[in-house]
């Protein structure tokens, strides 16, 4: 386990558990202790199944590949079984990574692929740090194949939500789902999307989007507890993935490269696609976490 500190900001990393960043808290300036992401609630985490708390990377595809298929139009090949419906959020959730850097605000770490019974071979680097004001998450994905293979990258943060909670955040469009997740078409937006105003996030049913287009910038505000948390990425990481179960504390902002089910379904590559990279190209992005009192 790894301690971060920089300012109010405290975070907590577990390179041998998926490299996730299971806590990160926040001391404002009227000395009051915020979690910022949500936090583990004394649960450990682990590799048999996705985290529900703290955030963690996604490679070499983000979110859900149905059926354990990637397919990209110029190859088809299966991926490890980790999901009942196939393949989720790819293999950096479930694996060690080595700790090339470490100090009080920053570190470095890597999960290389080297066997498997695809062809996915890789070295995956997350670059982390806290300053003052935030956290930043630099990440990339070097295609070590001999081939050209589809990559994707994203990062899963949770965040609390109360009942007076708002999500605020501007895209283009969103993928139409039919049943399980799986895309049947795409909409576009006019006036920005479902978030595009102010307004309670929590909902009677399940929260599920997979939006394109995103302007990059998503803003968390809390009333209740004076909290706001404005979450950035690279315009790499544009498709970002908003879910919550019915009625949850919390909710899910996860900024990714390509839409839900695009490893496998035509109507989600249609409308953003995994990458292709050639034998030693890399594909990178970043996220950033800030909280602010409001």
């Amino acid at each position: 386990m790894l301690e971060l500190q920089a300012g109010g900001l405290d975070a907590v990393i577990h390179p041998d558990r998926g490299g996730i960043v299971s806590s990160l808290s926040w001391r404002g300036p009227d000395g009051r202790r915020h979690d910022v992401l949500y936090p583990p609630a004394g649960r450990q985490p682990g590799t048999t199944s996705p985290n529900f708390f703290g955030t963690w990377a996604l490679l070499p595809f983000a979110n859900r590949a149905f059926d354990c298929v990637v397919d990209d139009g110029e190859q088809r090949f299966l991926v490890p079984r980790n999901d009942p419906g196939g393949a989720i959020h790819g293999f950096g959730w479930q694996s060690a990574w080595d700790v090339l850097e470490y100090d009080r605000g920053h570190t470095v770490l890597e999960h290389c692929r080297t066997e498997g019974p695809d062809p996915y071979r890789y070295r995956a680097r997350q670059d982390i740090t806290l300053d003052e004001a935030g956290m930043t998450i630099r990440m990339t994905i070097t295609n070590e194949a001999g081939t050209a293979l589809p990559f994707g990258i994203g990062h899963h943060p949770w965040f609390p939500c109360a009942a007076d909670t708002s999500l605020v955040m501007r895209s283009r469009g969103a993928l139409v789902f039919g049943e399980a997740f799986r895309a049947i078409g795409q909409q576009a937006f006019t006036d920005g999307g479902p978030y595009a105003g102010t307004h309670p996030f929590r909902a009677e049913t399940v929260t599920a989007w997979s939006f394109l287009g995103w302007d990059g910038t998503a803003r968390i505000e809390t009333p209740s507890i004076g909290l706001a948390i404005t979450l950035t990425a690279s315009n790499t990481l544009d498709c970002p993935v908003v879910w919550a179960p019915a009625g949850a504390d919390f909710l899910c902002v996860e900024p990714q490269s390509h839409a839900i089910g695009a490893p496998s379904e035509p109507p989600a590559r249609a409308a953003s696609p995994l990458k292709r990279l050639a034998p030693g190209e890399t594909l990178e992005g970043w996220l950033r976490i800030a909280p602010e009192v409001i």
